[in-house]
């Protein structure tokens, strides 16, 4: 088991992809803490971890705050002896289009997933740095936050600012040895459920069957399990050398997303004035494409008919 002996804390990892991290973790040999605001859930997670033979504990609370960070750190060193690997996982969605959207729709999204990421990982590395310890941190992010999508401007705010925090924390924490990576995960959740799109898909994982070719490498999407593998792997020692990238992991598919470099230049005598950009704006016809096009499913996986 190639994480024997480590300590993960995994937030919100009561259910879902957080605990299909959590539980994978635990069967590569680490010892997990995990974090939900459901106690029963946590409750539940604990149980399963530790019923295949995994060593587990909870925290019950909301990520975001400082207290609520080292409330998780203390846990993991005070029941296992330690840390190394954390996993941001906790998140909500609070999707309206932009007009729609409240303040608190917006801070709610926000404080979750972007400062609890933040509060998070900052503890963690202190313990990593005063301890001399060559910690893990891996933050899960979205496409949303790679590439926008409707009615989630407070979600694509907080997973592109993940990503950007990543690129930050490899520069920042390269002298201690501690590695930070984005995961990008494509995988059937609770929200994928209600996309008919997605519906010959979630059927099959809840058959038991295998997802259809067409999902797992066409989309690269699949389940949780497909996601954790990667997660573990950016866990362990033979991850040493990675920092600082945003990895996407789906079905069959794993994907390297490029950091943003600028694709084209234009140089104009003098700078680029209001009378030169009127004159000829030097990208027309190169202009970048926003969200995702899923391609047009196979007419045997169309989801079928709703009765009137």
């Amino acid at each position: 088991m190639s994480l024997a002996g480590k300590v993960a804390i995994v937030t919100g990892s009561g259910r879902g992809l957080g605990l299909a991290y959590a539980q994978e973790l635990a069967r590569q040999g680490a010892a997990v803490v995990v974090n939900d605001v459901d106690a029963t859930v946590a409750g539940e997670a604990v149980a399963a971890i530790t019923a295949a033979g995994g060593r587990a504990t909870a925290v019950v609370a909301p990520v975001g705050t400082t207290e609520v960070a080292r409330q998780l750190v203390r846990a993991a060193v005070d029941t296992f002896g330690g840390l190394d690997i954390l996993v941001t996982n906790a998140g909500v969605l609070r999707d309206k289009s932009l007009l729609k959207m409240t303040d608190e729709d917006f801070d709610t999204v926000i404080n979750v997933h972007l400062r609890g990421t933040f509060t998070c990982v900052r503890e963690a590395f202190a313990y990593f740095k005063e301890n001399g310890i060559p910690g893990r941190i891996i933050a899960i992010g979205s496409p949303t936050g790679q590439r926008g999508n409707f009615g989630q401007t407070n979600y694509a705010a907080a997973k592109a600012g993940i990503v950007a925090m990543v690129r930050t924390w490899a520069l920042e924490m390269k002298r201690a040895g501690v590695t930070a990576n984005a995961v990008i995960p494509v995988a059937a959740t609770a929200m994928t459920r209600t996309v008919p799109y997605f519906t010959k898909a979630v059927e099959a994982e809840d058959r038991g069957e295998p997802m259809p070719e067409f999902f797992r490498k066409e989309l690269g999407f699949g389940t949780a399990g497909d996601v954790s593998g990667l997660v573990a792997f950016l866990a362990s020692d033979e991850a040493a050398g990675i920092t600082g990238q945003a990895i996407g992991a789906g079905g069959d598919r794993l994907q390297l997303w490029s950091h943003p470099e600028a694709i084209e230049s234009a140089y104009h005598d003098g700078g680029w004035d209001h009378a030169a950009l009127q004159a000829g704006f030097p990208f027309s016809g190169k202009l970048q494409s926003v969200g995702e096009s899923l391609p047009e499913l196979p007419a045997e996986l169309q989801p079928e008919p709703v009765a009137k």
